[in-house]
Formats: structure tokens, sequence, C-alpha cells
């Protein structure tokens, strides 16, 4: 999968191994992790199995979360995108979710809604899709915030089964 995108500070392309040290960064902070509903990571074989897990999804699916890298610094900054679900969740499966995860020290400048409109964007317009969904912890404020601010519609709040955890349900049509 070949993947470049670039909003005004952000470029979004496809994650790589060599993403390893960013990748811990993000993951092994437990703030990062707090509506997760798992524990931050706390070996970098870890994040190497996540970087993996990602690959694995852009040869299956052609999609899979990008890279989020600072256009000015070249920083690595978390991820961002779309993904694709093939397991059951609230009553849906095989679906596109838009998700973000950014390192704190990038937390509060509007990244999350910029990466997320270019992934967005991707995904109608690129992709031909015709819905996207947005899933979030009830309790994570900002993340809801975000996916109000770029067009989705809050639908429900439920409680997966096996994560363990309350949380809400958002989606978007293409228009």
């Amino acid at each position: 999968m070949e993947f470049h995108i670039e909003t005004e500070r952000i470029i979004l392309r496809q994650i790589l191994p060599t993403d390893i040290d960013g990748m811990f960064e993000l993951d092994s902070d437990p703030d990062v992790h707090r509506y997760l509903g798992n524990k931050s990571f706390t070996t970098k074989k870890e994040s190497e199995i996540n970087i993996n897990d990602i690959i694995d999804q852009y040869a299956k699916f052609d999609i899979g979360r990008w890279a989020m890298i600072h256009k000015q610094t070249h920083e690595f900054m978390g991820w961002s995108g779309l993904k694709y679900y093939t397991k059951p969740m609230n009553g849906h499966v095989n679906f596109y979710d838009i998700g973000y995860r950014i390192i704190k020290r990038f937390w509060g400048h509007g990244y999350a809604t910029e990466s997320a409109k270019a992934a967005l964007n991707y995904g109608f317009n690129t992709m031909n899709l015709k819905t996207i969904y947005g899933i979030t912890h009830q309790g994570n404020i900002a993340s809801h915030q975000v996916l109000l601010k770029i067009g989705l519609n809050y639908i429900e709040d439920f409680y997966d089964e096996d994560l363990k955890m309350k949380l809400r349900w958002y989606n978007i049509l293409k228009s």
C-alpha cells in the first residue's frame, strides 16, 4: 500500500517498521491509554507487534491507520485514519471506523481534527464509502468533540462485552 496525504500541518502515510520509537512513545503513555480499555505498552516488542498488525491490515483490506507526521519537524505524532472492522460491534460487522491516537505533547493543537477530516475525505472520495463510523469511550470528551466537529452524528451509548466498557457510537453518511 502506497499512501501519502498532506494537510496544512500534517503528512499522513503508511505506518512503517521504522516508526517503532514513535509508536512506543505513544503507546507506553498511560494517559494515552486511559480510555482504551487496555494497558499501556511496556516493551518495544509490543509496538513491533502492533506495527505488524497494521501492516497486515494494509495487505488484507488496503486500508489501516496511518502515521501522522508533523510537516515542519518531521516528528511522528501518532496515528489517524480508517480501519476496517471484521468483528461485530454494536450490531455491526464489516464496517469502517475513523480513529486517531496522538502523543500527549501534541494534544490540544487540533491535529486529531485535521487528520480525521483528511481521513473522511479519503474514505468518501477515494474509497467511495457510503458510511463511516466512530467509536469512543463515554468518558473521552476530547474524542467525542473531535467526532462531532468533523461531522459525525452521535447515535447512542452501548456496552461492549469484549472490552467490558461503555462506548459511544457515531456515524456519518456520504453526502
